[in-house]
C-alpha cells in the first residue's frame, strides 16, 4: 500500500515521534513518502485564485503542488501532522491547505478522495491540540474524505520528549499506537464508506455546478463536474 504523510513542521520533537510510533506497523509493507513543510511547499498562497479560476497548473507554485496532488493521489492512507501553534496548525500547514482550494468540493474535488482514508497527528503543550486537527479535518473533509482517524496530545509539560514523565510518554505511546493498529487492521483493497454527510455536501455542491454550467458552459469547474458525470447520475463514491 501506499501512504502519504504532510509533516506540519521540519522539526523532529514530539509530533515527529508520534507519527514514527503511527507509522511503526506500515513500515515493512508499505511504500511512505512523506513531505515536510515549508521546505516541499515553501511559498504562501497569495489568493490570486488562478487555481480555481484557470486551473491548478496555472499555479504560480505548482511545481510544488503537482507532485504533492499526485502523491496525495496515488496514496491509500494519508497522514497529516501538526503540533498546535496558538491552538491552530502551523502557518506552513495552512498554506499548504490553502493552495489546495481548488480540490475542494464547490470547485474539483478528485473522485479519488472520497474512496481515501486519512489520520490526522496533534499535539500541543497544554491546549489546542483538537483545534489543531479541527483545521486540517476542515479541508480533508472537504476533499471528499470521510474516514479519518484523529490523534490529540496534551503534554502539559515538557516540549521535548524525553523530558516528559515516564506516565506521559506511555499514556501518548499507548494512544498513538491503538489508533496505528486500527489502521493496520483495514482493508485497503477496498475503498472507504462515504458518509451521509459528505453526500449532503456533494449534492448540495452539485445543485450550485448545474446551475453554473447552464449559464455557463465554458466555466471550468462546471466543465469538470460535466466530465466527471456528477451533473447527471455519475457519484464520486461506488
Amino acid at each position: 500500500m501506499n501512504i502519504t504523510v504532510i509533516n506540519g513542521t521540519e522539526k523532529h520533537g514530539v509530533t515527529y515521534r508520534l507519527k514514527e510510533m503511527f507509522l511503526a506497523k506500515f513500515k515493512d509493507k508499505s511504500s511512505i513518502t512523506e513531505y515536510y513543510l515549508p521546505k516541499d511547499c515553501p511559498n504562501f498562497c497569495t489568493g490570486c485564485l488562478c487555481c480555481t479560476i484557470k486551473g491548478e497548473n496555472t499555479c504560480k507554485d505548482a511545481e510544488f503542488i503537482e507532485k504533492i496532488d499526485k502523491s496525495l493521489l496515488e496514496a491509500d492512507l494519508i497522514v497529516m501532522t501538526s503540533p498546535a501553534y496558538v491552538f491552530h496548525t502551523t502557518g506552513a500547514m495552512k498554506a499548504f491547505l490553502d493552495h489546495f482550494a481548488y480540490r475542494w468540493m464547490p470547485h474539483r474535488p478528485a473522485p479519488e478522495m472520497f474512496g481515501k482514508r486519512a489520520v490526522i497527528i496533534t499535539q500541543c503543550l497544554g491546549a489546542g491540540a483538537k483545534s489543531a486537527a479541527k483545521d486540517i479535518r476542515h479541508s480533508l473533509s472537504w476533499w471528499g474524505i470521510s474516514k479519518i482517524g484523529i490523534f490529540t496530545g496534551a503534554l502539559m509539560g515538557d516540549i521535548v520528549w524525553d523530558n516528559l514523565t515516564e506516565k506521559k510518554q506511555a499514556e501518548l505511546t499507548k494512544k498513538i499506537k491503538k489508533l496505528s493498529q486500527k489502521f493496520a487492521r483495514v482493508d485497503y483493497t477496498k475503498p472507504a464508506h462515504t458518509k451521509p454527510i459528505t453526500k449532503i455536501k456533494f449534492f448540495f455542491c452539485r445543485m450550485i455546478q448545474q446551475s453554473l454550467h447552464k449559464n455557463d458552459p465554458a466555466y471550468l469547474d462546471g466543465k469538470y463536474w460535466a466530465k466527471q458525470g456528477w451533473l447527471g447520475s455519475g457519484r464520486p463514491w461506488k
